[in-house]
């Protein structure tokens, strides 16, 4: 979940609080993925692993395994902690504090040879500085075996886009638009881009699907407040003091409950999510 950034924004209890709804939500590109009880997983972007604890019952009675990397070093304590306590997930789940743009230069990860790579609501923040986009692909291409398949979700082209535009603006007013622009943690790509990218820059990939979906999004418990200290925490760093910062949280919440609000009760994201299904050629 954690970006390349050096702070650590994130903490399994504010996650749960603002986003548990990501893994819940997981179901399509999990049957993407089809894990089977064999199979060697290598998950990009795990966070505090609540999703691969799913995935791993699958390889009961099986020799399948999985290996989950993220940059924040606390969702990593978190899913350490919670596999420590199962024995099951403690002899199928491994979990290590890594940038996923270096993937390409982890020897001890290309010895595994990986037959199944997966990420979930991680890349648009992973891909987000564009001189990392080629390497991070080449990485994964590089650590799965010959026809290993690499299944992701990720914002599409359009996601939150309220969300977006009201910080842009908020921020923007303070700090200017461009340094906005620069603090703006996220990457929304569209299908061109995936095929482009995978297949023709990259190389050695075959994009077998990919679509893009609205998917419209309740609120979690933390409502619009949580969504935004813990997804723009990275706008917010852009302000100077800790008043303008809570300055902004306000003005940005303030709309957002108009502009989100649904008429039964509760908020509502235009969250867009872009399915991929490539293989190693």
């Amino acid at each position: 979940m954690a970006t390349q950034q050096n702070k650590d924004n994130w903490s399994s209890e504010a996650y749960q609080s603002a986003a548990s709804f990501v893994p819940k939500l997981a179901t399509k590109i999990v049957q993407w993925l089809d894990p089977q009880k064999d199979d060697v997983i290598l998950d990009i972007g795990c966070g505090d692993g609540v999703l691969d604890f799913e995935i791993a019952q699958v390889f009961e009675g099986g020799r399948g395994r999985l290996h989950g990397v993220d940059s924040s070093r606390a969702m990593i304590q978190a899913a350490q902690k919670k596999t420590s306590d199962n024995a099951h997930l403690k002899s199928t789940c491994t979990f290590e504090v890594l940038d996923a743009t270096e993937l390409i230069t982890k020897t001890h990860l290309h010895y595994v040879r990986f037959s199944k790579a997966f990420s979930n609501a991680a890349l648009h923040w992973i891909l987000r500085p564009e001189e990392k986009r080629e390497v991070f692909f080449q990485g994964v291409r590089d650590v799965l075996a010959p026809g290993g398949v690499f299944a992701f979700e990720m914002g599409g082209l359009g996601n939150v886009s309220e969300i977006r535009a009201t910080l842009l603006a908020a921020v923007g007013r303070r700090v200017g638009l461009k340094r906005a622009q620069e603090v703006d943690p996220w990457f929304f790509p569209d299908e061109e881009w995936v095929r482009q990218m995978m297949e023709e820059k990259v190389g050695g990939w075959k994009v077998e699907k990919v679509e893009r979906e609205w998917r419209p999004t309740n609120s979690d418990v933390g409502g619009v407040e949580g969504w935004v200290r813990l997804m723009a925490a990275q706008f917010l760093q852009a302000l100077e003091s800790e008043e303008e910062r809570e300055e902004v949280v306000k003005e940005v919440v303030d709309v957002l409950e108009v502009v989100c609000a649904k008429p039964g009760g509760g908020y509502m994201y235009s969250y867009v999510r872009l399915r991929v299904l490539a293989r190693k050629l």
